[in-house]
């Protein structure tokens, strides 16, 4: 095995892992910003619906 493999494949896994991890993160927050999305929607549903049903009841 060549000498270069002692520099190429740590840099390789090391560009792998940050490269995963800036996917990641990047994943995690737009899961994040859809979740609170979601969130908001079933509540304004929610106060739709209460809205509707008659005081009386």
């Amino acid at each position: 095995m060549p000498a270069g493999h002692f520099v190429y494949v740590p840099a390789i896994l090391l560009f792998g892992l940050v490269v995963g991890w800036i996917l990641g993160s990047r994943a995690a927050a737009d899961a994040y910003a859809s979740e609170l999305r979601r969130r908001e929607e079933r509540e304004a549903r929610r106060r739709a619906k209460a809205d509707q049903i008659p005081a009386d009841r």
